[in-house]
């Protein structure tokens, strides 16, 4: 595999990216049209802790990661480190080391879709991780491949200098482009479910809400009383 370390590539607006920083990800997938979402797979090593940055991209092979090293250099100030293999890996590639020095520049994370490895470590350093698997196995520094270059995880494109949001709930990756504009609809969203948020707590149901009494009657969903329905399911019964 050869492969190409690409450098400076463009990057979201430090403004915009911060601008996302204060939603979660399920907030920002919706204001998205439900995209950008990198599957249930990809999941946290500690709790309570909620990352946004700037994409620099890994592409190696199972079990090496070298790549890896050679992406520490291209990292810098607000940056999230995305790293996948060419074909499914479960080792763990990343620990408490590449943490120390991509922590050094200023990188706010790391998301991989391989194994991770040191989690007691990594948390204990506060450094935020998301990764497939949780592997004590050893890896080698043997292959080429690339840095900076759009990888994708389950069917979601990363391209370097794109916006990676994660969270409790997973991780969710906005195009450079469209980082103002998602976080003015992440926004709006908020506002709304604020609204919501507030009639729920006066007792208002969903179903008068969102107008979902109109939905089950369309559908042919009855309300019975007990007596009714156990009258119905005994009927029913007999005639089967």
């Amino acid at each position: 595999m050869s492969g190409v370390i690409v450098t400076n590539p463009p990057k979201a607006h430090a403004k915009d990216v911060e601008a996302l920083a204060g939603y979660g990800v399920a907030t920002v997938s919706e204001a998205m049209g439900r995209t950008g979402l990198l599957g249930p797979g990809i999941r946290p090593v500690q709790q309570g802790v909620r990352a946004v940055g700037t994409a620099v991209t890994v592409l190696g092979w199972p079990g090496d990661n070298l790549m890896i090293h050679a992406a520490v250099e291209q990292c810098g100030e607000g940056d999230i480190l995305v790293v996948t293999t060419t074909s499914p890996c479960t080792d763990g590639l990343f620990g408490e080391l590449f943490a120390t020095a991509l922590q050094r520049r200023g990188v706010r994370g790391v998301v991989i879709n391989t194994g991770i490895r040191d989690t007691q470590e990594l948390r204990d350093m506060g450094f935020a991780a998301w990764s497939r698997a949780v592997s004590a196995q050893g890896t080698v520094k043997a292959t080429g491949g690339s840095v900076n270059v759009p990888v994708a995880i389950d069917g979601q494109v990363i391209r370097p200098g794109d916006v990676i949001l994660a969270d409790d709930d997973g991780v969710v990756v906005v195009p450079r482009e469209r980082a103002r504009a998602t976080a003015e609809a992440a926004e709006a969203r908020e506002a709304k479910e604020a609204r919501t948020r507030t009639a729920f707590l006066d007792g208002e149901l969903g179903l008068d809400r969102y107008g979902l009494r109109e939905t089950l009657e369309r559908l042919g969903v009855e309300y019975k009383s007990y007596e009714e329905y156990t009258a119905y399911a005994a009927d029913q019964g007999e005639r089967s």
